[in-house]
């Protein structure tokens, strides 16, 4: 039988949920389909054991070639750091220990020693505390891996969507839309539904406004930038249609229609995909050199430490890194 590759899980925020939810993942099984291996602090992954009544042992590796696969333990990389004790708030030192993790999940992954990177949440509030210019992981991740295209593609059993721009002010979002980015992202959707095994996908591009512009009487990016991006993605053989109106193209994916949307802004594509998969919807990054998976949500630090999290979407999110093929472009 082929051996199951480990996995990196990195702890996320200290402050947050990220503990909790990872132990209670492994505990439910999340080590049928990888070799779970938490890149984090050992002492607070212990204390996550005894918060939410489990019975692990945490093993400290030094590196993927010692983990022990196995239900009944977890493996964790010991980064040390300086951490605060403050739970459920942002800190600095939060934001330099989680920075700690992501380094070294993605040495272990760009080496070849893990399949693939699940992040736990981080806080940007944090990040910017410790004095990082990243806004997320997203762009962590494709500057520490010299990514020039990437976007963020959101999975569930029923929507799917990718996003044209990500942590922007919602007033700048405009300005940033233009054909290039928007030829780019439906090329990075393609992508996405490779490494996701739909072979054939059906990708549906959203329009920036109302009605999608109304022949430009209601904005005029449409027809500037996003029809003659889904125009070139067709010359060149993509299956893309639209654009949509937003308020339509949601409704045809849900009935089936389309594999997948390509939203214009952060929340014109999560309001809806929220709404419909909360606790199961996964994040990829489309366009690293790596597999990269989160949960879909963030740090809860209203209810980090008190045994309330809930494991579904960091569930999901290991299965399907544990599931996906990096098809490399030739």
């Amino acid at each position: 039988m082929k051996q199951k590759k480990a996995i990196a899980i990195t702890m996320g925020d200290p402050g947050g949920i990220g503990p909790e939810v990872i132990v209670k993942a492994i505990a439910g099984g999340a080590g049928k389909h990888c070799v779970p291996l938490v890149i984090g602090d050992a002492e607070l992954m212990k204390a996550a054991c005894r918060l939410s009544k489990l019975p692990l042992r945490v093993r400290p590796v030094s590196c993927a070639a010692e983990v022990q696969p196995g239900m009944g333990g977890i493996n964790v990389i010991d980064v040390r750091s300086r951490l605060s004790s403050r739970q459920g708030v942002p800190t600095a030192a939060a934001g330099r220990a989680f920075i700690g993790y992501l380094d070294r999940a993605v040495e272990l992954a760009v080496s070849g020693e893990v399949q693939g990177i699940v992040t736990a949440p981080i806080s940007k509030e944090s990040l910017k505390m410790a004095g990082y210019s990243w806004p997320g992981h997203t762009e962590f991740l494709a500057e520490r891996t010299g990514t020039r295209e990437c976007a963020m593609m959101f999975v569930s059993p029923r929507l799917k969507v990718i996003l044209c721009t990500i942590h922007i002010p919602l007033r700048d979002v405009p300005r940033k839309i233009n054909g290039q980015r928007v030829a780019q992202t439906i090329r990075l959707a393609k992508k996405g539904m490779d490494m996701l095994g739909i072979s054939n996908p059906r990708i549906a591009v959203a329009g920036l406004n109302p009605h999608a512009g109304e022949s430009g009487i209601m904005g005029k990016e449409e027809a500037e930038a996003i029809i003659p991006a889904v125009e070139r993605a067709r010359q060149d053989g993509l299956p893309v249609s639209g654009p949509f109106p937003p308020d339509v193209v949601f409704h045809k994916a849900w009935r089936g229609e389309y594999d997948i949307i390509v939203c214009m802004y952060h929340d014109q594509g999560l309001v809806p995909f929220k709404m419909v998969a909360f606790d199961r919807g996964v994040n990829v990054t489309v366009g690293l050199p790596v597999i990269r998976t989160s949960p879909d949500h963030g740090t809860a630090f209203d209810i980090a430490w008190e045994n309330r999290a809930d494991p579904s979407s960091m569930i999901e999110a290991i299965k399907l890194a544990a599931k996906m093929k990096l098809r490399r472009s030739s």
